[in-house]
């Protein structure tokens, strides 16, 4: 799993994290359906908040929902994933990158693709993506020529670039991909009105994507002898993070002009959690003082000790009666799956034994009581303050 969006489920909630795991997973599985079982690696964060666009203009029943089987990457349960258009495109987008990624990769030698043997296998599996991307793009009527275009233009771009250069002449050919994959969920979701403002938020996404990749590289770039947009267009730090901070302020404004059936995960996502990568990508932390800096707003519904309210958390029906054990020969097979994935880091999942709900052993993700803060701007998305007992 990778990609600059990385939500913890504390600040998510019950509700927004059952949609966000959905999505996940409608993703992981579309990729199996267009590219075969090893395209499945290629799953990544970013690509599945197309499918959350989609689903948040559409809502859930238009968009497509349907029951998967055990899986062991969630605990050989069950669950309800999304498979409509939204997750086809999101694949489509996904596997045209990755092969990019790869074919990048073989060109510059990296670590074991030095050799011939590898890279020529690796150049046969970004074929098989580059197929499978088109294929389901074509399926949803979204033309990979956009993506493949801007693409093969990023290194001439860099090659023309330098001292001087504006950082956003970089960023260019990223940005114009994540428009029309962004603008393009607005045409599946039967909202052509939502195209312009949604592919100024894919535009501004775009631009975040790579330039949080460049500072976050750029260490490591300067130690390696890599090419690093910062580095080779002067830009000082500080003024790509205002940068930064321009993209995201961007993209709230165009979310708000976009109309949604239910708009809350893709706030969370594109604002919020947006706004967190930043602040990881340029090591800051947020330092609260008070005791209200943790509490939740004044008159917040969703509360803990509030009353139910329609279409909150207290609607939500009674958890499931606890299930037998697993025995120890399944149980070893369940925990190795799961080992294999960020649940049992930061998450919760189900016990590969006991079956019970847990906790993941990592608590980077900080403090969930920080997310009551987004219910300040009157964003409607207060749902994340039930998290914790604050």
């Amino acid at each position: 799993m990778f990609g600059m969006v990385r939500p913890c489920t504390h600040r998510l909630g019950e509700r927004l994290t059952a949609q966000w795991m959905a999505h996940l997973c409608g993703l992981c599985l579309a990729l199996r359906g267009q590219a075969g079982q090893f395209a499945r690696v290629v799953t990544n964060y970013d690509g599945l908040v197309i499918s959350v666009l989609t689903e948040a203009q559409a809502g859930a029943e238009r968009a497509g929902r349907r029951r998967a089987g055990p899986c062991a990457l969630r605990g050989m349960r069950r669950a309800s994933v999304a498979e409509g258009d939204g997750a086809r495109l999101a694949a489509a987008v996904s596997l045209i990158l990755a092969s990019a990624k790869t074919r990048d990769h073989v060109t510059d030698q990296d670590g074991l693709l030095a050799h011939r043997p590898v890279a020529a296998a690796a150049r046969r599996i970004a074929g098989v993506w580059d197929k499978g991307g088109a294929r389901a793009g074509a399926g949803v009527g979204f033309d990979t020529a956009l993506l493949v275009g801007a693409v093969e233009r990023q290194p001439e771009v860099e090659a023309l670039a330098g001292p001087g250069t504006p950082l956003l002449a970089v960023t260019e050919p990223t940005e114009t991909a994540t428009a029309a994959a962004f603008a393009h969920t607005a045409h599946l979701a039967g909202i052509p009105g939502n195209a312009a403002p949604l592919a100024e938020a894919g535009r501004l996404f775009g631009r975040l994507a790579h330039l949080l990749d460049a500072v976050e590289d750029q260490e490591k770039d300067a130690a390696s002898g890599a090419w690093n947009p910062l580095t080779a267009t002067g830009t000082p730090r500080a003024e790509a993070r205002r940068l930064a901070a321009d993209a995201l302020h961007g993209i709230r404004l165009a979310l708000d002009e976009a109309e949604f059936t239910d708009g809350r995960l893709a706030h969370v996502l594109l604002v919020h959690e947006l706004g967190r990568s930043v602040e990881r990508a340029f090591g800051e932390e947020r330092h609260r003082h008070g005791a209200g800096a943790y509490g939740p707003a004044p008159g917040n519904p969703y509360a803990p000790g509030a009353p139910p309210h329609p279409g909150g958390p207290g609607d939500l029906p009674p958890p499931p009666p606890p299930r037998e054990p697993r025995g120890l020969i399944p149980g070893c097979l369940v925990f190795v799956g799961m080992a294999c994935t960020c649940q049992m880091c930061c998450g919760t999942y189900e016990g590969p034994w006991s079956r019970r709900r847990r906790d993941g052993m990592c608590k980077s993700c900080g403090d969930c009581c920080e997310c009551c803060s987004c219910c300040s701007d009157g964003c409607q998305c207060c749902e994340c303050c039930g998290c914790c007992d604050c």
